[in-house]
């Protein structure tokens, strides 16, 4: 058997050449130093240092090596591929800091700049009328009264003279709610908050009450079953219609301004005697269309006069009802929609644009700033 080839000469193994060696680092290195970004340089890299870089391959030419050869040339390949590691890692750290240099610069933010982190949204037109509507009460001396919209039928109804045959306290007007023993109900209106101002508060009142109403109506252009009332009370000594009228067109010049008139039809309402309804004079057309089909006005449908709510001296039964002494004390009560008074402020045809939730309607319309 023969032994091992002690005579071989390892240089002649070409990539294990110390000379063919420091050519390969030379080359890494000349590349290394070339690269612009740390992308180019992670290309140059794997094809220097990689599993297919010319120092890998000639790590595998080792083993053609007699045993006393392959440890300088294992040294060698060693030292070369460190050299090549720190080389890397340095041109590394410098790329690296220039490009966060740049990004910073590119990507400087100016702080002293407005910024809108979010989209900018918009008072609803409904609360921002509820909201001036109370305030021109507010300057007045009056307060702003709140209830639950979860109201005992008692207070709904019967403490508002309206009676167990009443049509609106059928099912097809109001949303009871189960258990219907328990008698209650989703306010119809926001009359029962009146009803508890009474119970609750000392005389003489003035409150006036905005808030959410229910009704079993349909979800059309001029009907939801939700929807908004403001309603008035006062209960003084020597008060009368007279009152009522000049609360009113204050209330009407504050929104729709100085020229606006108003007028009283007689109507009916279990809760004041006498009662009427309140008309606003068109605010468009200020009567000029009646009789005159040349020119109709959209807005009144030509009658001139635009039905805005309901009013009146408060029943004495209701009084009564509240504990009241009403040969001392008298008052009136009013209520309008707030939906329909935003609706008679900007000419809106249809009731559904206001529950939809579209910010862009809300900031095309004007609520409490004319």
């Amino acid at each position: 058997m023969s032994g091992p080839n002690t005579n071989y000469d390892p240089v002649q193994v070409t990539p294990l050449d110390a000379d063919h060696v420091e050519a390969m680092v030379a080359d890494a290195l000349e590349a290394i130093g070339s690269v612009t970004t740390t992308a180019e340089l992670k290309t140059v890299r794997i094809a220097h240092t990689g599993d297919r870089s010319p120092l890998a391959l000639a790590y595998r030419e080792i083993g053609a090596l007699p045993p006393h050869a392959r440890k300088d040339a294992g040294q060698r390949l060693g030292q070369a591929r460190a050299r090549l590691n720190q080389a890397v890692a340095e041109r590394q750290e410098v790329l690296a800091a220039a490009e966060l240099e740049a990004r910073l610069v590119e990507e400087t933010v100016d702080v002293t700049l407005p910024v809108e982190l979010a989209p900018r949204g918009a008072v609803h037109p409904i609360t921002a009328m509820m909201d001036m509507m109370s305030d021109v009460f507010l300057a007045l001396g009056w307060e702003v009264a709140e209830g639950p919209e979860l109201e005992a039928e008692w207070l709904n109804f019967d403490a508002l003279n309206t009676g167990p045959d009443h049509p609106a306290r059928g099912l097809t007007d109001t949303l009871f709610v189960e258990p219907t023993e328990n008698h209650t109900l989703m306010r119809t209106q926001t009359s029962p908050v009146q009803a508890r101002a009474l119970l609750s508060r000392d005389l003489p009142l003035y409150v006036v009450c905005p808030g959410k109403v229910y009704r079993a109506d349909e979800y059309d252009a001029t009907h939801l079953p939700v929807f908004h009332q403001l309603e008035g009370l006062v209960v003084d000594k020597g008060i009368s219609m007279a009152h009522l009228k000049g609360s009113l067109d204050h209330l009407a010049r504050a929104l729709f301004g100085d020229d606006v008139e108003t007028r009283l039809r007689p109507h009916f309402f279990p809760f004041t005697e006498p009662s009427a309804e309140i008309d606003l004079l068109c605010f468009v057309c200020h009567g000029t269309s009646v009789g005159d089909p040349d020119h109709p006005c959209r807005t009144c449908r030509s009658e001139g006069w635009i039905e805005w709510g309901g009013c009146g001296v408060v029943n004495p039964r209701v009084l009564a009802a509240a504990g009241i002494d009403t040969d001392v004390y008298s008052g009136f009560a009013f209520g309008m929609g707030i939906d329909r008074t935003v609706m008679f402020r900007n000419a809106a045809t249809d009731l559904r644009d206001f529950v939809e939730g579209d910010v862009r309607f809300s900031r095309s319309l004007k609520g409490g700033a004319r």
